[in-house]
């Protein structure tokens, strides 16, 4: 029987950002698009392409503390959109992570440890929430139209389908540990490319049957099918009655193909998801991994090891449009690891880069 994995929360688009939302309501917001969002007392990154030098476009901007942990944490996905590069290679991503205490220091050394002394195994364990705050504070009221499908302890609310809502707290953030600076400085230069920007509302995989989409699944991999000459009426029968034994890894197909089978299979019911999470979980991998993912650089400021956050789906690229420069990026799915301390030096000021694996899509058309 296979192992239980770590739960996986699902990034959906959510509505349009309205106007230019300011302090802990810009923040606290995961979204698509737009410019990034800064933290107390750290700086907003500003990457350029490592191809063609010019400032690179905000793909997501994810506000995702970790439980137990006393800081807000937010990280910014970039990429290069210019025709030419189009997000094509390493050089042309680059992830970032920004931190700052949730409470001034003192009284966080008075009620826990922090920093390397957090058990990085514990910090999203029973979390559901990528907006929730600390125990500490409790969740403001949500607005009329808001619910992001737990409640303040963590309980999966009924029909949370029905409430989804961007992850955007728009009152009551605790208090910082330092006073917000000056825009000044901060400001993003106009001729900085920019996606059109919405929010990220998010749903529990477990949520969606696996009897949801199997006709679109099916109607997809018999494209890839008469695409591949792969039998994919055998691997489907294999589909319907596995019951997740995953047998269908079991049989004599093409090198690669199951892994895009597998990808195929997991995502399709809830074929709309742009984003999945699960910190210190496993990636669903689009093509057969190779030796990069055994070779993960080791974090840039403490030395320690990186664990895998989150991904970027496909169905992402479609929803990345831009009223400028006719910016446009192709990928099949981005890999994104950050440090399994997270760590964060008392006096750092600006946002620490973390690691990226872009997996190529094989059959762009199937996402379209």
């Amino acid at each position: 029987m296979a192992a239980v994995g770590k739960p996986v929360l699902l990034g959906l688009r959510d509505a349009a950002v309205q106007g230019c939302p300011k302090g802990p309501a810009a923040w606290t917001a995961s979204k698509l698009g737009g410019v990034p969002d800064a933290l107390p007392a750290v700086t907003a990154p500003g990457p350029r392409c490592g191809g063609c030098a010019q400032p690179l476009a905000l793909v997501v901007q994810v506000y995702c503390p970790l439980e137990g942990s006393p800081f807000h944490r937010l990280l910014h996905v970039f990429a290069c959109g210019r025709p030419g590069c189009g997000g094509s290679g390493t050089r042309c991503w680059k992830v970032f992570r920004s931190q700052c205490l949730q409470v001034p220091e003192k009284e966080t050394l008075n009620s826990q440890k922090q920093g390397d002394g957090l058990a990085a195994e514990n910090w999203c364990e029973g979390s559901q929430d990528w907006g929730s705050d600390s125990e500490e504070t409790p969740p403001p009221p949500p607005p009329p139209t808001s619910d992001l499908g737990t409640d303040s302890d963590g309980v999966r609310a009924v029909d949370w389908t029905a409430q989804l809502q961007a992850l955007c707290l728009q009152d009551g953030a605790p208090a910082l540990a330092h006073p917000v600076p000056s825009r000044e400085g901060l400001a993003v230069h106009a001729e900085v490319p920019q996606f059109q920007p919405y929010y990220i509302c998010v749903a529990e995989e477990e949520d969606y049957g696996n009897s949801v989409g199997l006709e679109h699944a099916r109607s997809l991999l018999q494209d890839y099918q008469q695409r591949e000459g792969v039998d994919m009426e055998h691997l489907l029968s294999l589909c319907s009655y596995s019951d997740g034994d995953e047998k269908y890894e079991k049989t004599n197909i093409k090198s690669g193909d199951q892994t895009f089978y597998k990808f195929m299979k997991r995502i399709a019911a809830c074929q709309e998801q742009i984003l999945r999470y699960s910190w210190s979980g496993e990636p669903l991998f689009l093509v057969c991994p190779t030796s990069e993912v055994s070779e993960i650089p080791a974090c840039s400021g403490c030395g320690g090891q990186r664990t895998f956050e989150f991904q970027l789906m496909p169905a992402l690229v479609s929803m990345l449009s831009s009223a400028n420069l006719g910016l446009a990026v192709e990928f099949g799915t981005i890999l994104v690891y950050t440090c399994e301390q997270s760590c964060w030096p008392p006096t750092q000021q600006t946002p620490m880069e973390e690691f990226c694996i872009i997996q190529e899509d094989p059959d762009e058309f199937l996402f379209k």
